[in-house]
């Protein structure tokens, strides 16, 4: 890792203390001069960092993401996890398979301040402004199925609304199969792309996407009335806090997979259970009532007086 990310680091463990340059320097076995330059660096990207003479240096509240920002308060069993954060990117979902042809690791976990090109499903704009948002893409390696892929976007959901709940008192819903919504507005976004080995039948690899509007207020005209923040901007917590939560349990639901525990909860938090949707099919919309959630994440229907399940498509409903 370069000075800068070590420096960086030390900082993030001693949040609202100053540090001194002298004990900086020793930890990192660096001179006094290179942790001036790597504090300097920091401060042009972003970083609230005060530096006063006889006490050393202040991290204030800063919400540049970082990834010793984000690896130090990952779970102890998570420490190894790779944390890939870049300025701006195309899109992390690209990242992320790039790195997974070249063999990354199960739980690679890549993020951006910005995606200048993100998208959801269906190859739809995904809203990715500049440093409001938590816009990340992380890598399973879980020897599942193709037939068993839409449950990995089912395990997502919980997983954000579980983040969620553990940091605040709010109490999101999930539109199957892949939106998040809170007060009626959607908050998140989840997109999974799939590596099969035809032979076989088995996913190599999945990409799991996650678009959150942290504490995005501003947005365009057209996702005016759809979209809206997941916390006002005083909320005191940081773009790093709520990665590394949201992390740690995308990384354990990943590891309940086989157990399909989390379907129930799946339906508990389902906004559109019992309630007459729309589904589009071929281009086609058709009516339907949205009777419930089968074990692999699927929506079970009603239309035209038949029972059916879909696996894959786009819902509307009147919230």
């Amino acid at each position: 890792m370069t000075t800068k990310t070590l420096v960086l680091g030390i900082l993030e463990k001693n949040p609202g203390a100053y540090v001194s340059g002298e004990y900086i320097a020793s930890e990192l076995s660096v001179s006094r001069t290179a942790v001036w330059k790597a504090i300097r660096t920091l401060q042009s990207e972003g970083y609230n960092i005060t530096a006063v003479s006889n006490k050393g240096y202040l991290l204030e509240n800063s919400d540049v993401l970082s990834a010793e920002g984000i690896r130090s308060r990952l779970l102890p069993k998570y420490a190894d996890t790779v944390v890939i954060v870049k300025t701006s990117t195309e899109s992390t979902n690209i990242d992320a398979k790039v790195l997974a042809a070249a063999g990354a690791k199960h739980g690679t976990v890549i993020l951006a301040e910005e995606q200048t090109a993100g998208r959801g499903r269906y190859g739809k704009s995904f809203y990715s402004p500049k440093g409001t948002g938590i816009y990340l893409s992380i890598i399973a390696r879980l020897g599942i199925s193709f037939s068993d892929a839409v449950m990995i976007t089912t395990a997502a959901g919980v997983a954000v609304c579980r983040s969620i709940e553990s940091v605040s008192d709010l109490d999101p819903k999930i539109k199957w199969v892949n939106d998040i919504f809170l007060n009626g507005k959607k908050i998140c976004g989840i997109g999974t792309e799939a590596v099969s080995n035809i032979e076989s039948g088995m996913l190599e690899s999945v990409i799991v996407g996650v678009g959150v509007n942290f504490k995005t207020s501003e947005f365009p005209e057209d996702l005016k009335d759809i979209a809206g923040p997941l916390f006002p901007k005083d909320f005191p917590l940081t773009r790093n806090a709520f990665a590394a939560v949201l992390i740690n349990h995308l990384l354990d639901m990943f590891a309940a997979l086989p157990e399909k525990s989390f379907i129930g909860e799946y339906r508990e938090r389902s906004l559109i259970l019992g309630k007459e949707i729309m589904f589009l099919e071929k281009n086609v919309w058709h009516s339907a009532k949205a009777v419930d959630i089968d074990d692999k994440g699927g929506l079970v229907v009603e239309a035209d007086g038949k029972i059916r399940t879909l696996t894959s498509g786009e819902v509307s409903v009147r919230i």
